[in-house]
């Protein structure tokens, strides 16, 4: 199968697929089999047709014609990434190929468990402002065009918050459907611009500044960038193909172009610590520096990434668990304060009605 005909195919193969099949695959030559015998037995237990099924078989067929696991799983990079390939090259030419599999299973488990908490952490805000988003658009839309002329037939002057409703309501009612379709269409235009490369730099530079969700943003790529490269080197991976290859698995720019220029940087004979220090891209925390130097001087710099890998992923359980608890109480006052405004808006001129009547 060309690489140009996969994309599809590959859009398909979950995490949850690549975690069973290397847990299940590193159990079974745990117990003696061999592997083109293991291969067969998990593409019998993947779904027939399925996305993942298609792909054992060609690594299967493959594996048959002599080649080595690693490079049949290399024709397939969208789904099994350059670390996960240099993990398990890695493990076949020194021999320890059940270790390098129970690395990734471990690491593969450590990322959905991750991606899962940030996922779980956002789910409330997003569902609270995807509502506020429907039900805006649904009162501008079709209840607030219906208090124009309610409110233009009173005789009397009409308070400041009745007046900038009425405007707020004339705007939708004038262009309210090509506001929301703008929205929509800046909105999907915004998502690919964002993916750019002229554009992506500088979005991923705002989203570190955002209060909360920054911090969050950070630590999830400095727990990428500790473990991965930890695993690489603990691995035997050389360093200087170690930083290259845990470059490629992260996701923002400034971290990427980080290890890019300490890559550099240790080509030229420097340790990774003074590389940090001197960075441009973006400035680390100074005990990942700190420790970094102790690892390096004691010969244990797989050790300490991993303690920082561990580190920062419970600062990120210790942001996930108060994400709710501190977006909460904000997103009810603004709700109040949009409530509590469109209500004094349309009482305000009915009790004034009522008021002038009685006299």
């Amino acid at each position: 199968m060309k690489l140009s005909a996969q994309s599809q195919l590959f859009s398909r193969v979950t995490v949850q697929d690549k975690l069973l099949f290397t847990k299940h695959l590193s159990v079974m030559i745990h117990s003696g089999i061999p592997i083109i015998e293991a291969l067969g037995i998990l593409i019998d237990q993947t779904k027939t047709g399925s996305s993942f099924n298609t792909v054992l078989q060609s690594v299967y067929s493959r594996i048959k014609n002599g080649k080595s696991l690693a490079y049949s799983l290399e024709e397939y990079p969208k789904v099994f990434d350059v670390f996960f390939t240099n993990i398990i090259k890695v493990g076949e030419e020194s021999g320890t190929l059940e270790e390098s599999l129970q690395f990734l299973s471990d690491q593969l488990q450590k990322d959905y468990a991750l991606r899962k908490k940030v996922q779980s952490a956002l789910l409330y805000p997003s569902i609270v402002f995807l509502m506020v988003i429907i039900l805006g658009g649904f009162i501008s839309l079709f209840i607030l065009p219906q208090l124009i002329g309610f409110f233009e037939a009173f005789d009397t002057e009409l308070p400041l918050a009745t007046k900038v409703l009425l405007a707020i309501a004339n705007f939708f009612k004038n262009y309210g459907i090509l506001f929301f379709s703008s929205f929509i269409i800046f909105s999907l235009a915004w998502s690919r611009l964002i993916k750019t490369k002229t554009v992506k730099p500088f979005w991923d530079r705002i989203l570190f500044v955002v209060p909360l969700f920054g911090k969050l943003l950070r630590n999830n790529q400095t727990v990428r960038l500790s473990r991965n490269l930890g695993i690489l080197l603990k691995s035997g991976v050389p360093i200087e193909a170690s930083l290259e290859t845990t470059e490629k698995t992260l996701t923002n720019t400034h971290y990427i172009r980080a290890l890019i220029y300490i890559a550099d940087e240790v080509k030229k004979g420097k340790t990774i610590h003074e590389s940090m220090t001197s960075n441009p891209s973006i400035t680390f925390q100074p005990i990942m520096i700190k420790m970094i130097d102790v690892g390096e001087r004691t010969g244990k710099l797989d050790e300490s990434l991993t303690y920082l890998a561990d580190f920062y992923e419970e600062e990120i359980d210790n942001v996930t668990k108060n994400l709710s608890t501190i977006l909460e109480p904000i997103l009810l006052i603004f709700i109040g304060i949009v409530v509590g405004f469109i209500a004094i808006a349309i009482i305000s001129p009915i009790y004034e009605l009522t008021g002038s009547i009685r006299k």
